[in-house]
């Protein structure tokens, strides 16, 4: 009786099979992307600088304790309150705005808070103020930040409703496609003038 020989496997192409299949699923996987927030940095002022005094009302502070949680203002706040409480404080408008060129910016026209005494004069001297614990979680801090932009965005689409028609967003991406238009160059600037954003960072507590 004849041997039988086994069958050999031809393997010669299995190492461009692995190879295709190994770039077939690195096209094809999504990996998480850490988040983040797009700041411009101040430049560093000269050595002669004095900064301003500036008012506590004009302050809104945002602590963020090492238990992720919030204290506004010295009182318990949750998240989701928070973009509603940063408006009222942006907007209230309770007194006279900058001095520009020697020259009073007078009230805010087109606030439309609640004009308190207690809260801050106008918008382009509302300070808000973040300060977290050394162990803070990242996230949070990104949430808070989130929330705030949100106030300042809400705040500056409204007014760009009023005087222009159109959503700030809009006329941004109209003049992010259109970068030689003196026009919309304009619009946006009178809104970001409107409606600064000025959220600065204090030095994290260690406690």
């Amino acid at each position: 009786m004849a041997r039988r020989e086994n069958p050999e496997i031809n393997a010669g192409s299995m190492a461009d099979i692995a190879f295709l299949l190994l770039i077939f699923f690195l096209v094809t996987t999504t990996m998480d992307v850490d988040s983040g927030i797009s700041k411009k940095l101040s430049e560093k002022p000269p050595k002669d600088y004095v900064p301003p005094i500036i008012k506590e009302k004009n302050i809104f502070e945002v602590n963020i304790n090492g238990n992720n949680e919030l204290l506004v203002e010295n009182e318990a706040m949750k998240l989701q309150d928070l973009k509603a409480a940063a408006l009222k404080f942006i907007d209230n408008g309770g007194g006279e705005g900058k001095v520009e060129n020697g020259v009073s910016t007078g009230p805010c026209t087109y606030c439309k808070g609640d004009k308190s005494p207690d809260s801050s004069d106008h918008p382009n001297k509302a300070i808000i103020s973040v300060q977290t614990n050394r162990t803070t979680k990242y996230e949070t801090y990104v949430q808070v930040q989130n929330e705030l932009l949100k106030a300042y965005t809400e705040l500056r689409n409204r007014l760009s409703m009023e005087r222009y028609g159109m959503s700030f967003s809009a006329l941004e991406d109209a003049y992010s496609n259109d970068k030689g238009n003196d026009e919309l160059k304009s619009k946006v600037e009178d809104i970001k003038t409107a409606y600064p954003q000025i959220i600065s960072d204090a030095e994290p507590t260690s406690n």
